[in-house]
């Protein structure tokens, strides 16, 4: 069983405070995208996780990368880190789970709205034929 990786990357993308949660476990790879409004303090992102877990809406998953995780030394890894900082926040990767996640949304939402508009053709249609019968029954 591998061991589930999860990042959580907060950057400023204007007028609002993102941020983006990628995870990774049992070989598949999603990401979430959190906006918030003013800069979140550390606790402020915690208590977020903590309350609207459940509620976060993670893209599709997709393959992940086969990078093998080994322990890494202590100043190695507050380099990578500062490494990290100092680069633009979302990944390839990530903007190819949101862009699906987004796609998808897209999609139910136009098929939501042909159905709607199917059923509201169809109800309209009743409606004639209603008014039509009722016009004929009375001569």
């Amino acid at each position: 069983m591998k061991p589930a990786v999860s990042t959580l990357t907060i950057s400023f993308e204007a007028p609002f405070w993102v941020g983006l949660y990628e995870r990774e476990e049992e070989g598949l790879y999603q990401v979430c995208k959190i906006p918030f409004g003013a800069e979140p303090k550390d606790y402020e992102v915690y208590a977020f996780l903590q309350r609207h877990w459940k509620d976060l809406t993670f893209s599709p998953p997709l393959p992940a990368g086969t990078v093998p995780r080994t322990r890494i030394n202590p100043k190695r890894l507050q380099r990578e880190i500062r490494k990290q900082l100092q680069a633009p926040a979302i990944g390839t990767k990530a903007q190819q789970a949101l862009q699906l996640q987004h796609a998808q949304r897209v999609q139910t939402r136009k098929e939501t709205a042909r159905q709607k508009r199917t059923q509201a053709q169809h109800r309209r249609a009743a409606l004639r034929r209603e008014k039509h019968r009722e016009k004929h029954r009375g001569h």
